[in-house]
């Protein structure tokens, strides 16, 4: 029997992606659509973030996220829904006021953050344990924060998939575990090669799963030319895997990827190396997620 493997599409982000490639959607219906054919190419999870259909940045907007999901819920096609609680941490300090945020700092509370995830209620959510730098900017995620969005996703019976983007993340982690913040198996997700967080390697990935508790499911994404080389060594160790346009644009050297092509390339590589990728039903079964539609969805 083939060794079965969780596959997620990240299929938008909220990078300043929209200008290097036509190809990363921005609507509801574009993001909707990208996790549909994401999920038509054998992607088991779509993670969504909400984009401003008028300046493809960031949004917050409650509404942007429900038409998402329900576009998705609506379609034929089957797709685990994995919502970003991220929201607002963007911090760029000013060398003028150090203590407020420059031009470009986006800031919400826990509870705003969390609006999204416990309004839509998906199978799953993101949460990132901790602050870090993103090239020059601080994404911050404060410790009694995290608590507090943990508690909230708890309440909401949404899974989430705690995102490590360094060591220090992964420790705190495992204390939101200890404190009965994180019900049932926990799901950790490495997130590799982000300037300036851990290297996206087999090196790295082995020591972080070398400190994951027993009872753990985990699975590991590198940005940028790295996604690909990632996805074989997560899925070699053991983990599961991440491919889409959050983490990377292009399907080979120079050439353009859209996320169906990404995941249509991973599923090719998993099958070749003797693994199956999960559908939508397996999955929520294997990891006990909640199911929107009350039974299997055909």
């Amino acid at each position: 029997m083939m060794n079965k493997v969780l596959l997620t599409a990240a299929v938008t982000g909220a990078g300043e992606t929209t200008k290097k490639s036509s190809h990363v959607p921005v609507t509801p219906k574009e993001i909707a659509e990208a996790a549909i054919d994401s999920a038509k190419a054998g992607a088991t999870v779509a993670h969504v973030h909400a984009r401003d259909p008028k300046t493809g940045g960031v949004s917050h907007d409650i509404e942007h996220y429900r038409e998402i999901v329900d576009r998705i819920r609506e379609s034929e096609t089957d797709v685990i829904i994995n919502i970003t609680s991220g929201g607002g941490g963007d911090f760029i300090p000013s060398l003028a006021t150090p203590a407020a945020g420059g031009d470009g700092t986006d800031m919400q509370t826990p509870a705003e953050r969390h609006e999204p995830v416990g309004q839509l209620l998906p199978e799953m959510c993101t949460l990132d344990c901790g602050s870090t730098n993103f090239g020059n900017m601080v994404y911050l995620s404060p410790t009694d924060w995290l608590r507090e969005q943990a508690k909230l996703v708890q309440a909401s019976g949404v899974k989430p998939e705690l995102e490590c983007f360094d060591t220090g993340h992964l420790r705190f982690a495992k204390q939101l575990v200890a404190e009965g913040l994180i019900d049932g198996d926990p799901m950790f997700q490495f997130c590799l090669g982000i300037p300036w967080g851990a290297e996206a390697d087999a090196e790295t990935m082995l020591y972080m799963k070398s400190r994951l508790p027993e009872n753990s499911h985990w699975s590991a994404f590198g940005i940028g030319r790295m996604q690909l080389p990632i996805v074989a060594q997560a899925a070699m160790l053991g983990g599961n895997v991440r491919v889409g346009l959050e983490d990377n644009l292009y399907l080979s050297k120079g050439v353009l990827a859209r996320n169906d092509q990404l995941v249509d390339k991973a599923v090719n590589m998993l099958n070749g190396n003797g693994m199956e990728v999960m559908t939508p039903q397996e999955a929520r079964e294997q990891f006990g997620l909640r199911n929107p539609y009350g039974g299997d969805k055909s």
